[in-house]
């Protein structure tokens, strides 16, 4: 069942070509984290392109909870009257975050360094991930935490009265505890330091740039070494967020699944820390064209035209994993209409996202008739090849939007319909994702 309301089953099934243009919503990643730096800016900062997905709301409502105030101005736009860094009020009630992973582990950093607590929960997915890859670092400044057994939800944040500088080096790629860290370092004094082995997306990092904040990163024998100069003034910025590639990345898979696809999906963030999947889908064959290549709000962005394509089965860079790692879902949807074995190594963060995501994809592959292995780091898709795959299953999303949209574009080239137990968390990141594959002529509706 959803965190946000009664299960929506729904059902993808074949139909005709899509065309048509596909403008997919604002980045997620950008959205939470320009609504997090206006509430920690001085002035009144101008936000464009919003996502007005549920996880971007509840970061909305937590930043009023804590002082700023966030207005809806129009679709995508909104401003935000911010209160400084350091100058968070301690909320007077819960901060539920919902399904958002992000929200609540950013929130958690920004709030880790000021003299006050918050008690944080989400809903029953996020309520069963874990928070100790944000609570441990946070506690290197001074910041105390109160959970449930194995450091999770529903969890009280104490935050350090005297916070001191941290150099941390992340045990894991993870883009969420970097930033973290670093918006903690934000009401530190001195020098905060993250040393990341593997590179992640670099949002956070640009963007507290834009802000005003002294922050710089070089390749360094241990790793990319990320320095921010705490204690800054932050000023309001106006922000224009760039189209989310995550979302993107499900019509253009759509797009190449389906016979006689041509689409055209405008002004998509190409961000080099976020691109992995269109660079994988290119070396499996696909047709993708980069088009009106830009720059957007400090984003490089460009427009994707999109056409059918018979697809072979690629070994992926683990290395690559970083910068595609909410993509591959889709992807071994993907590689289940492929010709040929898809091997996907380095994945280990996919076992806790929203839901395990590894185990969430084989038994949906498995029971829509797609041979899969998997370990502990590793999923291998047996492709079927165009028309291959049998579908005909009805798939648990585990409460996971991206679960549940990867199995809805497979349905639209699997033999058989495949259904989905509940679409109703798509709306956390994309809640224009059934009107607007249908736009484009996909047979995806609401199951009786």
């Amino acid at each position: 069942m959803s965190g946000h309301g009664d299960p929506i089953p729904m059902v993808s099934r074949k139909g005709s070509a899509l065309s048509g243009e596909a403008r997919v919503p604002g980045d997620k990643s950008i959205s939470h984290r320009a609504l997090i730096l206006g509430a920690l800016s001085v002035g009144r900062t101008e936000i464009t392109g919003l996502l007005e997905g549920q996880d971007v709301l509840d970061t909305a409502k937590a930043m009023r909870a804590f002082g700023a105030t966030v207005t809806q101005h129009g679709p995508g736009h909104w401003s935000v009257e911010g209160v400084g860094v350091g100058g968070f009020a301690e909320p007077a009630d819960v901060i539920d975050c919902g399904n958002s992973g992000t929200g609540v582990r950013l929130i958690m950093g920004c709030m880790a360094t000021s003299p006050i607590s918050a008690t944080f929960t989400g809903d029953a997915s996020l309520r069963k991930r874990p928070m100790g890859r944000v609570t441990d670092p946070l506690a290197l400044f001074g910041a105390r935490a109160y959970g449930r057994e194995g450091g999770r939800l529903p969890m009280t944040v104490v935050g350090a009265a005297e916070p001191v500088p941290v150099t941390y080096t992340t045990p894991m790629a993870s883009a969420q505890v970097k930033s973290a860290v670093l918006l903690a370092g934000l009401n530190a004094p001195g020098e905060t330091v993250v040393i990341e082995k593997t590179p992640t997306r670099d949002h956070t990092e640009r963007m507290l740039r834009g802000f005003g904040a002294e922050v710089t990163a070089e390749v360094t024998p241990e790793g990319n070494r990320i320095t921010l100069k705490g204690q800054p003034e932050l000023a309001a910025q106006t922000v224009a967020v760039p189209r989310d590639p995550s979302s993107a990345a499900f019509p253009v898979c759509a797009a190449l699944l389906v016979p006689g696809s041509d689409i055209l999906v405008p002004g998509v963030s190409q961000n080099p820390t976020r691109n992995g999947l269109f660079l994988t889908l290119k070396e499996m064959g696909a047709q993708i064209d980069f088009l009106n290549e830009r720059e957007e709000g400090g984003e490089p962005v460009a427009d994707l035209r999109v056409r059918y394509s018979e697809l072979s089965g690629i070994t992926v860079p683990a290395a690559r994993a970083a910068s595609q790692i909410d993509e591959y879902p889709v992807l071994a949807a993907v590689a289940a209409c492929a010709r040929g074995t898809t091997v996907m190594p380095g994945v280990h963060e996919l076992r806790v996202k929203e839901s395990d995501r590894i185990d969430a994809m084989a038994r949906g592959l498995e029971a829509c008739g797609v041979t899969v292995e998997e370990d502990d780091d590793t999923l291998i898709v047996h492709g079927l090849g165009p028309d291959g795959v049998p579908g005909g299953a009805t798939v648990a999303t585990h409460i996971d939007h991206r679960i549940a949209m990867s199995f809805l574009v497979l349905g639209l080239a699997a033999q058989q319909p495949i259904t989905v137990d509940d679409g109703a968390p798509i709306a956390t990141s994309f809640p224009v994702f059934e009107a607007l594959m249908r736009g484009l002529g996909a047979t995806i509706t609401r199951a009786d």
